[in-house]
């Protein structure tokens, strides 16, 4: 380790006064191999402490490794191995350390200490190797990248630099050492567009194309071919290529294509990845002594950024919390679900199905009003099926049965053994009401009857029942594969058993399930209707299209709200908009031009031409009539996080989720907003909008931001 006793003594004072840090243990054993005149230094990461978690770095982890690597060094080997305990190799830093440092000077002793250990392994006169066996995130891949050569097991879990989608960046040697590897386009992808692309992960054979490793290997004695390979480099049999780098226009280019990643994705609001632009640019030089210093200073910046600290809540929230539903029943009063019933064979119902076969792997039945929509909605699924069979997702035998599954019928006494039936037609609460007192002639009294509506109450739709107590709340987000969270919504009269066999089927369908009050519109359509009003409301003042829509571009939000108002739909919107103006006509407006323009059947305010400009779509500024009183950008967002910040009090109030960390995570997953906002609340706090409205923060100080 350069600067050897004082980096070493402030390494060790970081962790004496961390002493809630699990240590990744390094061990260091020689073995023979075959072929090799000499022994071979084989370096094993693991936690000791916990089997059941990844290795992760803080300080104790780092100073474990260098120790381990001066007994490897002390063997005079043939080569140094590195590789992890079985399926994990390692991934990166340890997160709940760095949620306890607030001071910059800590910072850099963890920035300085990991380069200055994993540097060994790249400055080795003897060969040096990583050998991948399992997931390898963050620092985890760095330790790779640090090593001469890589090897990776074939189903290795997870290979990425997820740095960025949480607010930082990879601060270990990433920026640098992996421009200079596999080329600049290609890092910005990992770096940039994955990390921002809700944490994308790469598969190995993926990592190896783009040029990270140097062989996959399979699994199943993946070590000694590991160990077999490298004895083949280290006698000269095997020179893997290294592609030459361009550090002209291809490096510009790829430059340019981050920026735009980094814009589309963030608007600026997200301090991490535009440090990491500018490492990246600084890579080019390839002078590892100033770009490791550079990644030092980034990082001590950044670890003790209100942005990262936001980020590390919401990497908690998603988790831990979604992990573990605060309020769910016992899971023991969960009843078994062997067959599903799908009330409507749309595209929503449609998806529910794919989904609810592929996870349950149970017989499902569509029903809708005649026998083409049925048709369709089977078709669909089974048409979904044969494209993950050509993707190699499913095996041809798999796709039959799931195939097979999945049925439809005109008749709902299909559903007389089922289980579990979800509904997902027309939102009007009529109509509802009459599918479920249909459904309810046919299916046995302990059947769950899920209502998959997104903004009416479900106590009034089961108050007409025999049992109302087997009615729930089961609120999906489009699209359905896609977004994990299910608000699971308890009516005043759904009993325990209902709610835990909701919970269990929630977990079974890989989503996070939050506990949501009877209340309109729950959470997240909630607070997106109180949102897009106040924008809404600003344009039908007089404010330009462009001006509002522009106007939270600061918060980095997935979309803008006038795309978002396209996603959702203008009549879902209208129609949602309605139903809370009748609960609540004091906060939630109806817009008259909304109504004009859901009338004239529009779907979106923009239109793009052929080179991507945007504009106004003629038809919709002719049609909106706006007032003369024009608010500025700044007064928009204003207006619209006033708003959020009174919706959350109120709802906390009445109860509609147990704490302000819910609220936050049902945004995070069911709204995509960035984990460097915290979802919503700690962004509130740190701005002074939570104060200003309701005269207290949603969290504690130190929560979700730097303590004071």
């Amino acid at each position: 380790m350069s600067n050897t006793a004082e980096l070493r003594a402030a390494a060790k004072a970081l962790h004496d006064s961390n002493p809630g840090e699990v240590v990744t243990r390094a061990a260091t054993r020689f073995v023979e191999v075959p072929g090799l005149d000499g022994r071979v230094a084989l370096v094993t990461l693991d936690n000791g402490h916990d089997h059941t978690k990844p290795s992760t770095f803080g300080p104790g982890g780092l100073l474990s490794l260098d120790a381990a690597l001066d007994e490897a060094f002390a063997g005079n080997p043939v080569a140094v191995a590195v590789t992890g305990k079985p399926f994990v190799f390692a991934v990166g830093a340890d997160l709940t350390g760095a949620a306890q440092i607030d001071d910059r000077e800590q910072a850099l002793t963890i920035g300085r200490t990991g380069h200055a250990v994993f540097r060994r392994l790249r400055e080795s006169e003897v060969p040096t190797f990583a050998f991948v066996n399992g997931a390898a995130m963050g620092g985890g891949l760095e330790i790779a990248l640090h090593c001469h050569y890589r090897t990776v097991a074939a189903n290795a879990a997870a290979i990425a630099l997820p740095e960025c989608f949480l607010g930082l960046v990879p601060g270990w040697g990433g920026t640098q050492l992996l421009p200079n590897l596999i080329g600049p386009d290609a890092a910005v992808t990992v770096i940039l567009e994955n990390a921002l692309n809700q944490n994308r992960m790469l598969k190995p054979a993926q990592a190896a194309k783009l040029g990270i490793f140097d062989e996959v290997l399979d699994s199943a004695d993946y070590l000694e071919q590991s160990l077999l390979w490298a004895a083949r480099v280290v006698r000269g049999e095997v020179t893997p290529a290294r592609p030459e780098i361009d550090r002209g226009a291809a490096w510009d280019a790829a430059l340019a294509r981050g920026r735009a990643v980094v814009e589309g994705r963030t608007h600026g609001a997200a301090p991490g990845p535009l440090r990491a632009l500018e490492l990246l640019e600084l890579a080019r030089e390839n002078d590892l002594d100033r770009g490791f210093a550079a990644e030092d200073e980034a990082l001590a910046d950044l670890l003790v950024s209100d942005e990262l600290r936001a980020g590390l809540y919401s990497f908690n929230l998603v988790q831990k919390r979604a992990k573990r539903p605060v309020g769910a029943p016992d899971k023991a009063l969960a009843r078994p679900v062997t067959k599903v019933g799908v009330v409507g064979a749309g595209l929503m119902a449609s998806q529910l199905a794919l989904l609810f076969v592929r996870r349950l792997r149970v017989p499902v039945v569509l029903t809708d009003i005649d026998q083409a929509r049925v048709d369709k909605g089977v078709g669909y699924v089974h048409a979904e099926i044969d494209k993950l069979l050509g993707k190699g997702r499913v095996s041809p035998d798999e796709a039959n049965r799931l195939k097979a599954l999945v049925t439809g019928s005109l008749d709902k006494a299909a559903f007389a053994n089922a289980d579990f039936v979800i509904e997902a037609v027309f939102e009007e609460m009529s109509v509802k009401q009459q599918v479920f007192a249909e459904v309810e002639q046919h299916v046995s009294p302990e059947c769950v009857l899920a209502t998959n509506t997104s903004s009416l109450s479900v106590t009034e739709m089961a108050s007409k029942l025999r049992h109302p107590e087997r009615v729930v709340g089961f609120h999906f987000f489009n699209p359905v594969a896609v977004l994990p969270l299910l608000e699971i919504v308890r009516g005043e009269r759904t009993d325990d058993a209902a709610l835990a066999t909701a919970f269990a089927v929630g977990k079974q369908l890989k989503k996070s399930c939050v506990l949501v009050k009877d209340a309109p519109a729950f959470v997240v359509n909630r607070l997106l209707t109180r949102f897009l009003g106040e924008v809404i409301s600003a344009v039908d003042e007089g404010t330009p299209f462009e001006v509002a829509d522009k106007a939270l571009e600061p918060l980095g939000l997935p979309m803008s709200p006038m795309v978002l108002l396209q996603l959702v739909g203008p009549a879902v919107a209208l129609h949602v908009a309605e139903t809370m103006h009748g609960a609540f006509p004091d906060r939630f407006g109806v817009s008259e031009n909304m109504k004009r323009f859901v009338a004239a059947g529009k779907t979106a305010v923009w239109t793009w031409d052929e080179q991507g400009n945007q504009k106004v779509d003629p038809e919709v500024a002719e049609l909106w009539q706006p007032g003369d009183r024009p608010l500025t950008a700044e007064q928009v967002r204003d207006r619209a996080l006033e708003a959020l910040a009174q919706e959350i009090r109120l709802m906390l109030d009445e109860g509609v989720v147990a704490e302000a960390q819910d609220i936050d995570l049902c945004m995070i997953l069911g709204a995509g907003w960035p984990f460097w906002l915290g979802g919503i609340t700690p962004y509130l706090d740190r701005a002074g909008v939570s104060e200003k409205v309701n005269g207290k923060r949603f969290l504690a100080p130190g929560v979700a931001s730097v303590p004071a």
